[in-house]
């Protein structure tokens, strides 16, 4: 796996190449690195408020500049020092094993993969202000499998593999990756265009049903928050549900969000009347589409900005699932 980075900044290229034994292989190529760079990778997830250790799922970490093998120090469970000179391009190599199917990690296999940038991506410190690429590289694994994303896309195929920007790193670990064969829909609500992606779906599920119960949800929320008139603060926004026997559980992005729901929660077609765990499967995309504004945009001082390597405290999170517990169902 080879790439070439053609702007100042941070790229990584993630493959996801041995499916079977659940690894995606990333590398970090970091233009202008910090003589002895030092690298860390979070150990929680904004909005999934415990402490969860990523760390523990990388290995295989080695590191070159000019195309020879430079010292990679383990310092602490979660960060390393790379024994770099700052007068040349470095690049990092790893691999990092996917086997939590929830919407918190990363999760591969031979029909889908899914991660979240907080448990891919090695944060270069110092640079997290720096523009951040993405590139996504298909394999003969995946060759068949579309993509759907928050991130910008730069340079992309028509499966959505390819290049992907961001400003900085909040908003790269703040857009998660849906890739494989999966059922997709759109709309429109307050001038937004809005994507659902649903992984896992049987044929008789009733794809057009939950759009037009999602775009109601959407409306009436933009509504709730820009009585004004004024626009939503995201330009599109991605819907990612993994449908698996039994789950259930949500968590919110700036422009997506990451889903997962039973089988047994999807409406069917021909069905008259949805059962009521369609019903809680809308409460929950109604609660995490709330969170765009209440927890993305309305948030205290202590979530300006994120400390990656620790808890972060606030006596706030009854305003913040609480509130949107309160309007989700309602």
């Amino acid at each position: 796996m080879t790439t070439v980075s053609h702007a100042p900044g941070i790229r990584y290229t993630v493959q996801a190449s041995a499916v079977d034994a659940h690894l995606f292989d990333v590398q970090l190529h970091i233009i202008k690195p910090a003589a002895d760079q030092l690298l860390s990778l979070p150990v929680w997830i904004p909005g999934s408020y415990l402490v969860r250790e990523f760390a523990k799922n990388l290995q295989s970490l080695s590191a070159t500049q000019n195309g020879q093998p430079v010292p990679a120090e383990q310092l602490s469970k979660n960060q390393w020092k790379i024994v770099c000179s700052a007068d040349a391009a470095c690049v990092i190599s790893y691999q990092i094993c996917a086997y939590d199917t929830s919407v918190r990690t990363a999760w591969l296999d031979r029909r889908r993969g899914f991660f979240n940038g907080t448990s891919l991506c090695l944060r270069v410190l110092g640079q997290e202000s720096q523009p951040h690429e993405l590139e996504l590289l298909s394999s003969p694994a995946t060759q068949d499998w579309q993509v759907a994303t928050g991130l910008t896309a730069a340079q992309v195929d028509a499966n959505g593999f390819g290049l992907y920007t961001a400003a900085h790193y909040d908003e790269l670990v703040d857009c998660p990756v849906e890739m494989g064969k999966f059922w997709r829909g759109s709309f429109v609500a307050g001038g937004v265009p809005h994507e659902f992606v649903v992984a896992g779906a049987a044929p008789s599920f009733d794809g057009e049903r939950l759009l037009a119960d999602t775009q109601k949800i959407c409306e009436t929320e933009i509504a709730f928050w820009h009585a004004d008139g004024s626009q939503p603060p995201m330009d599109r926004y991605v819907f990612m549900l993994n449908v698996v026997d039994d789950n259930y559980g949500g968590l919110e992005h700036r422009n997506s969000t990451a889903l997962i729901c039973g089988r047994r929660d999807l409406p069917r077609k021909g069905e008259a009347k949805a059962g009521e765990g369609y019903n809680t499967l809308l409460g929950l995309i109604s609660h995490e589409y709330f969170h765009t504004w209440n927890v993305k945009r309305l948030r205290p001082a202590e979530f300006a900005h994120y400390d990656y390597e620790q808890e972060n405290y606030t006596e706030l999170l009854w305003f913040f699932e609480g509130f949107t517990s309160y309007y989700d169902d309602l």
